[in-house]
């Protein structure tokens, strides 16, 4: 689906709706996860984007953070962005590393972005320091 590093190249398939509704567990349903990177066997990204001031669904929230939490656990350091973008045409690319983060969860703990930081630097910055420890 990719025809250059992280771009999309097939716009109609990845516009396809997906039908979770055959997977109902109690009142449980799949989500589904924006952008994830798996860096170098020695940290993960997870990034979540929704449009201008959209709430992450409380089951979404509970998701990602267990994620988040499970693999910081298993000695990996792991990053969850939730960050907002303002395209409202459908028939325009988002731009995530130009999205605003929102939010980060950083072992255990969610914590504010700063005003205008975006999600490409907050992602150049996790990578780029976290092999010195002093990320955080």
């Amino acid at each position: 689906m990719l025809t250059s590093k992280g771009k999309v190249y097939n716009h109609n398939r990845a516009r396809q709706q997906r039908d979770y509704s055959g997977l109902l567990f109690g009142n449980i349903t799949p989500t589904d996860i924006d952008g994830i990177i798996e860096y170098k066997n020695m940290a993960y990204v997870i990034i979540e984007l929704k449009y201008g001031d959209a709430v992450l669904p409380y089951g979404q929230r509970l998701a990602l953070e267990r994620l988040t939490d499970d693999l910081q656990r298993s000695g990996k350091l792991t990053l969850c962005i939730i960050a907002s973008h303002e395209t409202h045409d459908v028939n325009t690319d988002i731009d995530a590393a130009n999205a605003n983060v929102s939010e980060f969860r950083y072992k255990g703990k969610w914590r504010m972005g700063k005003d205008g930081e975006l999600t490409g630097n907050l992602v150049r910055r996790f990578l780029g320091n976290m092999s010195e420890g002093r990320w955080d």
